[in-house]
């Protein structure tokens, strides 16, 4: 069976007390007889992109097993982000959850594909790539062949994700 890795966020809390708990919530809701769960990481802390003064990030990926095509599987997570109370008026807004697909069993999608795969700037983000390695750590980016150690070896200083 195919395999999608999607990254979860959340930097508000919406309807759970807090974003970690919207980030769990997430998970059980992304969970379906065609998104089985094959693991997942702890949650991380990350500060907010670009304006740090708004809440930071509490994140996590995971790894699901699915028949969904990459389309059908992006459209899916975008409604439950919008059952979660995110409205998508203005680009890297604070968001109650933010559903990324980062891998959909190493598509490369070709130019306007939606979505885009793998995810455009995931190779930048700490706060994917070390989940990432917690739950698939000979994962390797479909592009560009990196490994995960590269990946994660080039991040700026600037990208820090820490274990909750």
């Amino acid at each position: 069976m195919p395999m999608s890795i999607i990254a979860l966020g959340a930097n508000l809390p919406g309807q759970f007390p807090s974003p970690a708990e919207a980030v769990e919530a997430g998970l059980l809701a992304i969970r379906s007889d065609d998104l089985r769960l094959v693991a997942r990481s702890r949650l991380y802390r990350s500060a907010a992109w670009p304006d740090p003064a708004h809440p930071e990030f509490v994140n996590a990926v995971a790894l699901f097993a699915t028949d969904l095509s990459a389309a059908s599987l992006l459209e899916r997570l975008h409604a439950i982000e919008s059952e979660f109370g995110r409205e998508r008026r203005e680009a890297n807004a604070p968001r109650p959850l933010d559903l990324d697909v980062i891998d959909h069993d190493g598509l490369v999608s070709a130019p306007g594909d939606v979505p885009v795969l793998p995810h455009p700037r995931m190779a930048e983000r700490a706060f994917v790539l070390l989940p990432l390695a917690e739950i698939c750590p000979g994962w390797r980016h479909p592009a560009n062949g990196r490994g995960l150690a590269e990946l994660i070896a080039a991040l700026p200083e600037s990208a820090v994700a820490t274990p909750l």
